[in-house]
């Protein structure tokens, strides 16, 4: 049993570009192992007293708890919305071998001497 404390961060982006520069981004940097990029999907959201209605791209990120902070202050520099959807959950359960290659996948990568 593999014991890392993992999340799925879900995000959302007004377009395809940025979704997947994102996308690339997070994974490039180490942030996340994976980035599943969706859409368009269909948001409806009440945002400044108003219910607002727009197509979006959905970004489904793994990460472990330990990268977080870093992956949330990365999408919040390169989101071009006020006030993102950045959302974490634990996951449960999981393949150990999927998680143990989402662990590795986010380690920061080593310098050689």
């Amino acid at each position: 049993m593999v014991v890392v404390e993992t999340r799925l961060v879900t995000c959302t982006f007004p377009d395809e570009v940025g979704a997947r520069r994102a996308a690339r981004s997070l994974v490039r940097r180490r942030l996340a192992a994976c980035v599943q990029v969706l859409g368009p999907i269909h948001s409806v959201y009440r945002w400044r007293g108003k219910v607002e209605e727009s197509a979006e791209w959905l970004c489904l990120a793994k990460t472990t708890a330990a990268r977080y902070p870093r992956l949330e202050a990365a999408l919040l520099r390169l989101h071009p919305y006020d006030t993102p959807e950045v959302v974490a959950l634990p996951l449960a359960e999981g393949h150990s071998r999927y998680l143990k290659w989402l662990a590795r996948s986010v380690a920061p990568a080593r310098r050689r001497a």
